[in-house]
């Protein structure tokens, strides 16, 4: 069983993501951008492909999950379902997700 981050562990983990990206300077700003390439100083377009398999493969390899079908939307869904199952506002959860229905955000909510 995999146990979750305690908050020191994710924070500490976010902070080596925003020094290896080169936005450990820049903390009023999105998490997840362009990555700056530190040789040419230009920056890489941060896909979905590029953030699965530079960030979620490699962190599920070293926990050991092989799961078919892991990605980023089930990533994305099992968030909205845990802050939804610890009382989450669902009007919060859907302005994080970008809905503009609350019936499309119920769809994470396993409560109901």
């Amino acid at each position: 069983m995999v146990r979750p981050l305690r908050s020191e562990q994710a924070l500490d983990r976010i902070s080596d993501y925003l020094e290896a990206a080169g936005h450990s300077e820049e903390l009023n700003t999105a998490l997840f951008r362009s990555l700056r390439i530190a040789a040419t100083s230009t920056t890489g377009a941060l896909t979905v492909d590029a953030l699965y398999d530079s960030v979620v493969m490699p962190y599920a390899e070293q926990i050991g999950i092989k799961v078919v079908g892991f990605c980023v939307h089930s990533l994305r869904a099992t968030a909205a379902t845990n802050a939804l199952e610890h009382a989450a506002d669902i009007a919060k959860v859907q302005e994080w997700l970008g809905h503009a229905n609350i019936p499309t955000t119920r769809v994470y909510d396993n409560i109901n």
